[in-house]
């Protein structure tokens, strides 16, 4: 990130009213006009049911596979999670083009930090990136999990689309999430093993999609641990069951 713009305290009036000169990503400008309208019902949507789940040595991940336009499944097969870090993925719920941009963006600021310091991104600062990034405007109507692990240990994020992060021990997103957060709320265990997270978030996903038209097609799972991401697509729901 720039530091901030300008001097002491004769030069802040020029700050005010642009609040976009005071940080901005390594990487440029956002652009000021042309932000998505929330009223764009042809804006390609993931629908979605999103879980993170924090685990004794690491965290799962898991979401479902459709995309929807209106009332119509656009696609069938779409990886809602994706590798950003070393030991860091991104989950995605709401306008795919706005992910795709957001997931693509942190992975160049990743790379950036890592070559420029020569040590991997803290969970720390990569949700604050990530919230940086959703509170400029450039991304909007994304609602994203970040789960990692660190030196401080495994972590899970929840970002609302302003930008808002909170630190969890499993949390959802998506049209599907109230389904999901009732199963979670009963399963979760504090320090409970990799394998049984992901059953819980199996099953959690596998709850929301019976109920949720927006949901669907198999599941996406991710497993990070300090050994790095792993990240498989399952269409039956009971080879991870």
């Amino acid at each position: 990130m720039r530091t901030p713009n300008g001097g002491f305290a004769g030069e802040l009036g020029q700050l005010d009213g642009d609040a976009s000169r005071v940080f901005g990503p390594e990487l440029g400008e956002f652009p000021s006009n042309g932000q998505q309208s929330a009223s764009d019902d042809e804006t390609l949507k993931t629908g979605t049911t999103t879980v993170g789940i924090k685990a004794k040595d690491g965290v799962v991940l898991a979401t479902d596979m459709r995309a929807s336009m209106g009332y119509m499944v656009s696609s069938k097969d779409v990886q809602k999670v994706e590798e950003i870090h070393p030991t860091g993925a991104l989950t995605i719920a709401g306008s795919v083009s706005a992910a795709q941009n957001l997931i693509s963006s942190l992975k160049a600021e990743v790379r950036l930090y890592e070559a420029r310091r020569g040590e991997d991104m803290s969970m720390k600062a990569l949700s604050t990136l990530t919230g940086n990034f959703l509170r400029s405007g450039a991304f909007f109507i994304v609602s994203p999990i970040l789960g990692g692990v660190d030196s401080d240990g495994p972590h899970i994020y929840s970002l609302d689309p302003l930008g808002g992060t909170t630190e969890e021990e499993y949390t959802v997103s998506g049209s599907g999430s109230q389904y999901a957060l009732g199963l979670l709320e009963q399963e979760y265990e504090s320090e409970m093993s990799i394998e049984d997270a992901k059953h819980a978030a199996a099953r959690a996903v596998k709850s929301a999609v019976e109920r949720d038209l927006a949901s669907g097609n198999g599941i996406n799972i991710a497993v990070v641990t300090e050994d790095g991401v792993d990240v498989t697509r399952h269409k039956d729901f009971d080879d991870v069951l």
